[in-house]
């Protein structure tokens, strides 16, 4: 009997990581998932970091559990992949042993900038309006906070890589990556999938020397085989073949099946994202780039609200308490309580709308969240209904800019990430936008479009278009509700798109003040 063919894909979430053994018709054969104990700990109020290793450690957890369901199908394994969560720095000493605990993503410490950029470069960005963009991606750059707070450790840093550059050399003893992984404050040219030389101005910018950056292989390319060592450890057979594919949000949008030109991808996850995907390069923004995809040949242009579904974790901490005790006594998760809940309050919160800046994106870097309509007859319920409907209101707008941009028109939404889980949310979406919105199947979409990223790369399928028809099966359909989309279209144009040209001048005084009179930490 012919040997069946099989993918296997890792999945490193900022709250789990998870170990997938596919069929090339999409289904799981084996799967593992572990939950961190601490994602991450915090040394100061707002600070991120975790030991890179950490996550290591918890993908063994799962790759020795898939070998241990499914050890005849492991034996057929012959390619794999690995998808990542984005923008998260490891720090490298010359015998590749980490310095520091890594700063993730969602890490809010901010340098002072200390050494400003050259005058002629301060002018241009003063000129085209982008001083303060690029004063924030600066600020936020965990290499520049280094060199200004911890300077020998800054010396000691021999490598300074993304932590999927760490996990393929873990498992490959090859320190290399995919120029789709290197998304976030990293000196990368997304359109050549190059990385920048120091004197360019990302150079400048980021102020990570070249000499200090991973090897990049080309998407779809070999990175390197499991070693002997790794195997040992992981319960993976050694040699088996590792591609070059991409992130978490990327795979996420070819895992949820969206096709380039006519389909755009939502993640509601931590941070919650809108994707387009197409073969031309059309920047979001200016001077922020589009990503590469996982598979070769696209882009991804995509807009982010920072702080995303967060949000929801917020309102249960800060105002959901008797929520949560009654989902426990229920057994259910606190958050589908709220959103049943939330079925009570009409669309468009009785005219409540929020801004979700509740973290500033890079567009909008004086950005901060804001509620308005206010009347004694709104409740917590409004407030997290707005919430929800705030997001998508932002990622409309999002949507919007993407579609002027690359003069296309998007006919369907695909939908990942824990949001999706709730219909109502979806319908909620759908009715926002105008446009249908699709769930698939499996909920794992990184792990899908991982898989499918790899069998475009090992020849396992010819085309993005059968993968997707083999790998992608739809679960369910949300059409637009007219009436509610005629409320939501109304809110979105006369009342959301107009708050933050309003608000924005107030923003900066806001900003002002705190650089004024916050207390260092």
């Amino acid at each position: 009997m012919e040997d069946k063919k099989y993918i296997l894909t890792i999945d490193f979430g900022t709250q789990s990581v998870r170990t997938i053994i596919f069929d090339t018709d999409g289904n799981e054969i084996a799967k593992a998932k572990a939950e961190y104990d601490k994602p991450y700990f915090s040394p100061k109020p707002g600070y991120c970091e975790q030991d890179p290793n950490y996550y290591y450690k918890y993908m063994l957890i799962t790759t020795n559990e898939v070998a241990r369901q499914a050890p005849e199908a492991l034996k057929q394994v012959k390619t794999f992949g690995i998808t990542c969560f984005r923008d998260t720095p490891v720090f490298l000493d010359e015998n590749l042993e980490v310095v520091r605990p890594s700063i993730l993503w969602l890490d809010q410490r901010q340098a002072k900038l200390e050494e400003k950029l050259p005058l002629v470069l301060r002018g241009i960005f003063t000129l085209v309006g982008m001083k303060d963009v690029v004063a924030l991606n600066m600020k936020r750059t965990p290499a520049i906070w280094l060199q200004e707070n911890e300077p020998e450790n800054w010396k000691r840093i021999h490598k300074y890589v993304p932590l999927s550059t760490y996990l393929i050399y873990k498992l490959t003893g090859r320190l290399a990556d995919s120029p789709a992984n290197c998304t976030g404050h990293f000196p990368i040219n997304f359109r050549k999938r190059k990385w920048r030389k120091d004197t360019d101005f990302q150079g400048l910018v980021f102020r990570i020397p070249n000499k200090l950056l991973p090897e990049l292989v080309d998407i779809g390319e070999v990175i390197g085989t499991i070693t002997e060592e790794a195997s040992k450890e992981s319960g993976l057979p050694a040699g088996i073949t590792l591609y070059s594919t991409g992130s978490d949000k990327g795979s996420e949008t070819i895992g949820a099946g969206a096709k380039p030109l006519t389909m755009a991808s939502i993640s509601y996850g931590t941070a919650s994202s809108i994707e387009v995907m197409m073969e031309k390069y059309i920047e979001p923004s200016p001077f922020l780039p589009a990503y590469s995809a996982p598979i070769p040949g696209y882009y991804q242009t995509e807009v982010q609200v920072y702080r995303g579904y967060w949000m929801i974790a917020w309102f249960l901490r800060e105002f959901a308490q008797g929520e949560s005790a009654e989902a426990a006594i229920i057994d259910i998760a606190s958050e589908e309580l709220l959103n049943k809940k939330m079925l009570s309050i009409p669309p468009g919160s009785d005219g409540l709308v929020l801004q979700p800046f509740w973290g500033p994106g890079l567009d909008k870097p004086e950005a901060r969240g804001a509620v308005v309509g206010w009347t004694d007859t709104h409740t917590r319920m409004h407030l997290y209904r707005a919430i929800v409907e705030g997001i998508a209101y932002e990622l409309r707008d999002g949507l919007e800019n993407i579609e002027r941009k690359a003069r296309l028109k998007i006919e369907e939404i695909r939908v990942s990430g824990g949001g999706s889980n709730s219909a109502a949310i979806c319908q909620i979406t759908a009715d926002i936008f105008g446009i249908p919105v699709v769930r698939v199947e499996n909920s794992e979409a990184a792990s899908v479009g991982t898989a499918i990223a790899v069998g475009l790369a090992d020849g396992t399928f010819s085309s993005l278009e059968e993968a997707t028809k083999k790998m992608v099966k739809v679960r369910d359909r949300f059409e637009v509700n007219e009436e509610n989309h005629k409320r939501y279209d109304y809110l979105f144009n006369k009342v959301y798109k107009r708050l933050f040209p309003r608000l924005s001048s107030i923003y900066k005084s806001i900003r002002e003040y705190d650089n004024e009179f916050s207390s260092d930490e």
